[in-house]
């Protein structure tokens, strides 16, 4: 029986968690004066009713009243014209009607009280309706901005979190990346280019040429040195 109460009162907390957390203030504080203006709309029904109802046991006291009065008027006067039947059928109306005026005047203010009661209650009712639609407005406010706040500060903490600073940091090191890969695609054309394979032979034929230039112009100097001399001679 205990498992069956505690699962019981685990299921009903659960149900009003999730029913507080649906709540919306401002949806339920409008729902609330709606209700209230509900009740008011009845308990102004309930007062006219109670009213109506008084002013009918007063209608109904004051008309047996007045016959009790005419019936007292018409046993005097029977009685001054000797006509004593006729007084006596006439004192019975005045005793009925009498006996009537009191049981509709007390009645009458039974609901008269009572109506009173009900206008008092009434009045209070609707001084608290006006307390709270004032406090309404204040609490609607209040909510507003207790929402707002509570956005920008998920923004806020969205914008801070550790994963938005990690996606931060990566772009950070990709902008990076992209522009040492834009300097280096703009430096090739200032390194020189790289030597192709040599070919010893060619080498070797490009010696024995310089070589045997060097050899040449060696020897055509040696003969201009020579003729100059023997011009020399001759002078």
């Amino acid at each position: 029986m205990g498992i069956f109460k505690r699962l019981r009162d685990l299921t009903v907390a659960s149900v009003n968690d999730l029913i507080d957390s649906m709540e919306d203030p401002i949806v339920m504080l409008t729902q609330y004066m709606r209700d209230m203006e509900v009740e008011i709309g009845q308990a102004e029904v309930a007062v006219a009713r109670q009213v109506a109802l008084e002013k009918r046991f007063r209608q109904q006291w004051e008309e047996a009243a007045a016959m009790a009065a005419k019936r007292d008027r018409q046993v005097k006067l029977a009685l001054s014209e000797g006509e004593d039947e006729v007084a006596r059928r006439a004192l019975i109306d005045q005793k009925r009607y009498e006996a009537r005026a009191q049981e509709y005047e007390a009645l009458y203010k039974q609901a008269a009280d009572a109506a009173a009661q009900m206008r008092e209650k009434l009045a209070e009712l609707k001084d608290e309706f006006y307390k709270m639609r004032a406090k309404k407005y204040a609490l609607m406010s209040r909510a507003q901005l207790a929402q707002a706040k509570k956005q920008v500060n998920q923004a806020i903490v969205g914008f801070c979190s550790e994963s938005a600073s990690r996606g931060f940091a990566r772009m950070e090191e990709k902008v990076i990346r992209m522009e040492a890969e834009a300097e280096m695609s703009g430096e090739w054309r200032l390194v020189p280019p790289a030597p192709s394979a040599v070919n010893h032979d060619d080498i070797d034929a490009e010696l024995a040429r310089i070589k045997a230039s060097l050899v040449g112009q060696g020897a055509e100097h040696h003969k201009k040195e020579q003729g100059m001399n023997g011009d020399a001679l001759n002078n």
